[in-house]
């Protein structure tokens, strides 16, 4: 393979990385373990897969000049992807001693930066005391992948699926360095509609800044410490307030959050009343049948979470209704859209302006709440079925907590990132989640 330029959101997540706020996503599995020795055998096993998927072997390389090789030039100051020559899978699948709690274990090696200088991914096989069960903690640098492309490669050492075959893409016509006179004006009018898309997200992203009422507990001062709770509920209890009420699954998820911040925040003594911190909503980009080219396709939704409201339906109308005034603008537009941004910039201003841009979140958003899509299939390892999967976002400079939600298999996983310093009760705010869904339910009947 040759080498790949990393494209422009790629390259802002690789140069705002720091040793206290890495950039990496994970997930954690847990699969059931018949042996005992099942968990040593899942890390063999992926060992043993690893070298067989291509993206899995690729390093990320800063680069200040253009290989005279390339048909296509780097822009100064970038990276690129490309084959690492001395890949081996030891350095990237590592089986530890047994564990009594996965999520205590999976903080610790989530709050661990990846190596720059090796393909940027890891995976950590956990076997349970009891060997009954096992999990691996996966973890993909966002300029490696976003959510999709990770599901992509973590699917290929996994046990083969059958899947119905996807179309054939069809193939691009090679780009020259000058480009066909003909093209030009209509070229000149898409430069002209993408300036005027990024002054319209710069102008909503400095409007979202102002009168706003978050907590300090979700933009404490950054220690670097993470921890992670994971919770699970019913699929079904989702729906049935979802066709109670109206709306879609992710407008339920999305104020199951905001009313368990809610109760978490009362519970520890924080004032939530008047509270609307601003939740980031990731939107992807990508198709799920196409999500092999690599590089990040993300924009979002910018929405205020209705914690100080405390009528549960009340929330979540205000959620719907958000969240439709969103989908009606799209996802190139507004507050929410502000990674589209990172196209207008340079690399070398990339590369330069990263470690000032990283702090700048905490004035854009106060929490991501993210959805990461599964497949409805069974996922399985060494022939031993996943029954649980949490997503792991990463938690950016001036945050405290992150929240990733996915579907399978029946169940909706929650995956709460926190700063370990800041939120020390991560745990009670997990079984707020719960108890929150529980209060829909109740208000749903009749």
């Amino acid at each position: 393979m040759s080498p790949d330029p990393l494209a422009p959101l790629d390259l802002a997540f690789w140069n705002i990385e720091s040793a206290e706020h890495p950039m990496h996503l994970g997930a954690l599995g847990v699969f059931e373990a018949g042996p005992a020795t099942a968990g040593a055998h899942a890390a063999d096993l992926l060992a043993a897969r690893a070298p067989a998927v291509p993206g899995l072997r690729m390093r990320i390389k800063d680069t200040w000049q253009a290989p005279l090789a390339l048909r296509r030039p780097y822009a100064f100051g970038g990276a690129t992807r490309e084959p690492d020559p001395r890949f081996d899978p030891l350095d990237h699948v590592r089986l530890h001693a047994p564990a009594t709690d996965f999520h205590a274990r999976a903080g610790r090696l989530m709050q661990r930066p990846l190596e720059r200088d090796r393909p940027p991914w890891e995976a950590h096989v956990l076997p349970g005391v009891d060997g009954g069960t096992f999990a691996v903690l996966f973890k993909f640098h966002h300029a490696l992948a976003d959510g999709l492309r990770a599901l992509t490669l973590a699917a290929g050492v996994l046990d083969p699926m059958d899947l119905p075959a996807s179309r054939p893409r069809p193939e691009r016509p090679p780009r020259g360095r000058v480009p066909d006179v003909r093209a030009l004006p209509d070229r000149l009018r898409d430069a002209l509609a993408d300036a005027g898309r990024a002054l319209d997200i710069g102008a909503a992203a400095a409007l979202s800044t102002l009168d706003v009422r978050s907590s300090p507990a979700l933009t404490a001062e950054s220690s670097g410490t993470r921890r992670i709770a994971g919770v699970a509920v019913d699929l079904d209890d989702v729906h049935h307030v979802r066709k109670t009420t109206g709306g879609t699954v992710n407008d339920v998820l999305i104020a199951v959050v905001a009313g368990a911040l809610r109760r978490w925040l009362d519970e520890r003594g924080d004032e939530s009343e008047g509270v609307a911190p601003r939740a980031l909503i990731p939107v992807s980009k990508r198709r799920p049948r196409t999500a092999h080219p690599q590089g990040n396709r993300l924009s979002g939704y910018l929405m205020r979470l209705p914690v100080g409201d405390p009528d549960p339906l009340s929330r979540l109308g205000t959620v719907r209704a958000a969240m439709d005034r969103n989908k009606d603008a799209g996802p190139g537009r507004g507050a929410g859209a502000v990674a589209l941004l990172a196209d207008h910039v340079p690399a070398l201003g990339h590369r330069i302006g990263g470690p000032l841009v990283s702090g700048a979140a905490r004035l854009w958003f106060d929490i991501l709440v993210t959805s990461v899509p599964l497949p409805s299939l069974g996922l399985r390892l060494g022939g031993h079925p996943l029954t649980e999967v949490y997503p792991l976002a990463p938690l950016a400079r001036g945050h405290s907590l992150a929240v990733a939600v996915s579907t399978y298999r029946g169940q909706v996983h929650f995956g709460l990132v926190a700063d370990g310093k800041a939120v020390p009760d991560l745990d009670r705010l997990a079984l707020a989640v719960t108890e929150e869904v529980e209060t829909l339910l109740t208000a749903c009947r009749p």
